[in-house]
């Protein structure tokens, strides 16, 4: 497992610009986030992770990938929606899954070009996908293409981590987060994943 190349410097520079979060930094000098580097796993697996904490999401997840064995859009459709929903999973979150492998299968999702493409460029692609909002999105974007300056406003566990990080009522809106992320830039996906790193037992991977 490779840490993503920027890794080292993002965290010399987080640590220099913000003491606290340079504590929970030095916390965890042994981790870092690596990229499972396949676009269906990870937007599939973020796609299980909406709106529920990491551990639910892990339960959740490690019971669709004994049914399926492997994770690809032609397994994920062809699975009865019924084993779907054994795995844990929700009405709407398997009509997600069963439309985001049909985008995949009929290549209308083609993650090959996204190398030049801006961050907003993207996500405007990902979210015409049914399924993916912005968050979903964001979360491929740290950490599918490792892209180093993602800062995913809407996120529970990052606004509860910079919450309890600085001591301040939770949860701050999301004017605050983003006025606070200005210091962060540019390595806002750095500063995430230590967030949340600082809240869970288990480092958050899709």
């Amino acid at each position: 497992m490779e840490k993503p190349v920027f890794w080292e410097k993002a965290k010399k520079h987080l640590i220099k610009k913000d003491r606290k979060l340079g504590k929970i930094i030095n916390n965890y000098k042994y981790d870092f986030l690596y990229s499972k580097s396949d676009p269906f796993y990870t937007l599939a697996r973020s796609i299980v992770g909406q709106q529920i904490s990491v551990m639910a999401a892990q339960a959740v997840w490690n019971r669709f990938e004994k049914k399926i064995k492997k994770v690809n859009p032609e397994n994920t459709i062809k699975l009865h929606h019924m084993s779907l929903k054994s795995c844990g999973l929700s009405r709407q979150k398997i009509t997600y899954l069963k439309s985001l492998s049909k985008s995949f299968i009929n290549k209308e999702i083609n993650t090959k070009k996204w190398n030049n493409y801006s961050d907003e460029a993207i996500i405007n692609e990902l979210i015409k996908v049914k399924g993916i909002g912005r968050w979903t999105a964001e979360m491929f974007l740290i950490f599918n293409l490792c892209r180093p300056d993602i800062f995913p406003v809407d996120d529970l566990g990052l606004i509860k981590g910079i919450s309890k990080c600085y001591d301040i009522d939770y949860p701050i809106d999301r004017e605050q987060a983003l006025k606070m992320s200005k210091k962060w830039i540019p390595y806002r996906s750095v500063a995430t994943w230590y967030f949340w790193r600082s809240l869970d037992p288990i480092p958050v991977e899709y």
